[in-house]
């Protein structure tokens, strides 16, 4: 048997009670609700958490990538979602080899060549493949009313090709600050695409799916009566970017506990400072923030190069020794996880299970 303190570090911790705890408040918040339930798997990138959502409810997982969502279909995820365009002959090519032995999978589009292109190998293939536009809310898309119509359209013409709805996602409004301006902001992002529903299904051309939300605004998209389902991610780990969007309390967003650290081990003890070993290669770099160390209030992280971390110790509560283990919530968990190769889920300092990031790297 393994326990929290035989684990090399740097390495990636799940506690397995909060990690529970996060994906029994989502499900259940959503189901009482109506919304069906569709996680990203960006967040994770590992078919155990994905099995974890699906046996809570969910009914499929997002993957940012064509190459995620092959893995997720080894490892028998079903429902998956591919939210960015498939684009190019080889990826068509896999996609179309996807649909054919995972038929339930759907591929966002934005562009009516790519479809045509889609349609094509679909025909050559002899599968049918379920397609999503993605409407543009400041990244990739399709603009919403008109254009989307027209896309619907095209694709409604397209023999192998079934649309099942639209992609609606406001990547900026997840961490719109504060509280009351993240609600009015992905209210007004996901009127668009309700409208733009009613038009195609006006046109006659069925419409039955609008998905979007995320960690940040599932509150308010869960009350949106013409979102069919939602899309969070990061609320199976949380970080500390999420716990600075604000709640209806205050400025600290409480909704979900922060489950995933990383672990690292002083290795050196200058005066005044610890030197850990996680450094650049153990942390996303992408937040203007530093990693927080767990349980040592006063005390502040500093890069120091791709394989180590400073401790400002001069405010430290406790001796800091070498050898000491100390563990931090990163700034941003979804590059965090596609660092490792596998976490450590732990119920408390008992290691459950090792589960592979079996996603990692795969973004093609």
């Amino acid at each position: 048997m393994q326990f929290r303190g035989d684990i090399p570090t740097p390495a990636l911790l799940l506690d397995l009670d909060a990690f529970e705890s996060n994906i029994t408040a989502m499900a259940a918040h959503l189901l009482v609700r109506g919304k069906a339930f569709r996680p990203h798997g960006k967040t994770h990138k590992c078919p155990e958490v994905a099995r974890a959502l699906i046996n809570a409810g969910a009914i499929g997982c997002c993957a940012a990538r064509l190459a995620e969502a092959e893995v997720f279909a080894d490892h028998g995820i079903p429902g998956l979602l591919i939210t960015t365009a498939v684009i190019g002959r080889d990826k068509i090519a896999r996609a179309v080899a996807l649909a054919k032995r995972a038929p339930d999978t759907i591929y966002c589009v934005d562009d009516p060549d790519n479809v045509r292109e889609l349609n094509a190998a679909a025909a050559r293939a002899g599968v049918n493949v379920r397609v999503a536009i993605d409407l543009y809310f400041g990244r990739t898309g399709v603009l919403p009313g008109p254009p989307a119509l027209a896309l619907a359209r095209n694709i409604a013409s397209l023999a192998h090709l079934t649309l099942v709805g639209l992609q609606s996602y406001d990547g900026d409004a997840a961490h719109t600050t504060p509280f009351e301006a993240r609600w009015a902001r992905t209210d007004g992002s996901m009127a668009k695409a309700i409208e733009t529903r009613a038009l195609i299904e006006r046109d006659g051309i069925p419409c039955p799916m609008v998905t979007g939300g995320s960690t940040g605004t599932y509150r308010f998209d869960a009350e949106n009566p013409g979102m069919t389902e939602l899309q969070p991610g990061s609320f199976v780990f949380m970080d500390l970017d999420y716990g600075r969007i604000g709640g209806p309390d205050g400025r600290e967003y409480r909704d979900f506990k922060n489950a995933l650290t990383v672990v690292t081990t002083v290795v050196s003890r200058p005066h005044g400072f610890a030197i850990v070993d996680g450094g650049y290669k153990a942390f996303s770099t992408d937040r203007p923030f530093t990693p927080k160390p767990v349980d040592l209030p006063g005390v502040t992280y500093g890069w120091a190069g791709d394989e180590h971390g400073r401790l400002n110790l001069t405010d430290s509560p406790r001796e800091v020794k070498v050898g000491h283990r100390i563990e931090f919530i990163p700034p941003h968990c979804d590059p965090t996880v596609n660092l490792y190769d596998h976490l450590y889920a732990l119920r408390g300092d008992r290691v459950e299970g090792v589960w592979p990031i079996a996603a990692r790297g795969k973004s093609q």
